[in-house]
């Protein structure tokens, strides 16, 4: 690819966040490579896991990779769409109002547990999540280049929860999930127990500018018109498939066709190919679909008929390549 930093390539910088940030996180490769897809595609992220199982200290690991503003906001039932944006505050001393901003003003967020804080509060983030800017007081704030947005969740059968509306879930290039580690993993992870404070042992290895230009060439990654119509045949499946209620949006493709080109570029690839789509098709489109009452009776999920469409669709063959 033609970034350059010195002597390094794409491929090096990105190893190198891989290797800062599994000093903290152990066995959680795939995970992180899908971070890294959402980072160079520009999209927000949506992690679900029960408690315990490293979702935040996965968010704080990124954060300190990139030499950029971070910010973390602990949703909780009281808090209020004011303590997300800012607020402005009257200065006895001017007799001005002063804007005070709120932590949505960093180029990396984590928002932890959000479906704990209400419906109002969640809504606040919609703006700020597909407009990249956020009004208060009726005057529009832009948001930091760039601006990354990670949420955590609980399941939402935990006490205490709200479930995140369609129209924010639709928000999130992607949905992942962490898991329980495997048994040398957690032995690892018990191993490293008596180094204090982990994070602090992870450097920068990324510059802000540098991230600026990864994401701009991984959006001039080639996706072919093959490969454009593969994207809007698994879309176009999702709104006809019998078990969903409601299917994949037009977001949702322009969010597959995205992430399969951020997925090229971290492969070092100039040309996005179905392995790319494939990889990428279940965390960009399962949270986006409402299943059928019977098929949620039947035990069915959104992520097993993505994949079972994934195994109906036709594959396109690649006519060229670009790059």
């Amino acid at each position: 690819m033609s970034y350059s930093s010195g002597s390094e390539s794409s491929q090096d910088v990105l190893n190198r966040i891989v290797f800062q940030m599994e000093k903290v996180m152990v066995g959680k490769r795939s995970v992180i490579d899908s971070l890294l897809v959402a980072l160079l595609a520009g999209g927000h992220v949506l992690l679900e896991d029960v408690p315990g199982v490293g979702k935040t200290m996965l968010v704080r690991a990124l954060a300190r990779t990139v030499d950029c503003s971070f910010k973390r906001i602990q949703c909780t039932p009281d808090l209020l769409p004011s303590d997300l944006t800012g607020v402005s505050v009257y200065n006895q001393r001017t007799t001005e109002f002063e804007f005070r901003p709120g932590p949505l003003l960093a180029s990396v967020v984590l928002v932890d547990e959000l479906n704990r804080t209400s419906p109002r509060t969640q809504s606040a983030l919609l703006e700020a999540m597909e407009e990249k800017r956020m009004t208060v007081d009726g005057i529009p704030y832009p948001l930091p280049e760039p601006f990354f947005l990670l949420a955590t969740q609980n399941p939402i059968d935990f006490e205490g929860t709200f479930p995140l509306p369609e129209a924010q879930l639709d928000r999130f290039l992607l949905k992942l999930t962490l898991g329980y580690p495997e048994a040398g993993d957690e032995v690892e992870m018990l191993n490293r127990l008596d180094e204090a404070a982990p994070l602090s042992r992870i450097r920068t290895a990324l510059l802000l500018e540098d991230l600026l230009q990864l994401q701009k060439e991984a959006r001039a990654v080639h996706v072919d018109d093959t490969m454009k119509q593969y994207i809007v045949k698994l879309t176009a499946a999702t709104r006809q498939h019998p078990d969903i209620r409601l299917g994949a949006s037009p977001r949702a493709s322009i969010a597959l066709m995205r992430a399969a080109q951020a997925e090229a570029y971290r492969n070092g690839r100039g040309y996005v190919i179905p392995d790319d789509v494939k990889a990428l098709a279940v965390p960009v489109l399962a949270h986006r679909l409402m299943l059928q009452g019977g098929a949620l009776l039947a035990g069915r999920c959104a992520e097993g008929i993505v994949a079972g469409l994934l195994g109906t669709t036709t594959v396109p063959v690649r006519r060229s390549a670009v790059g």
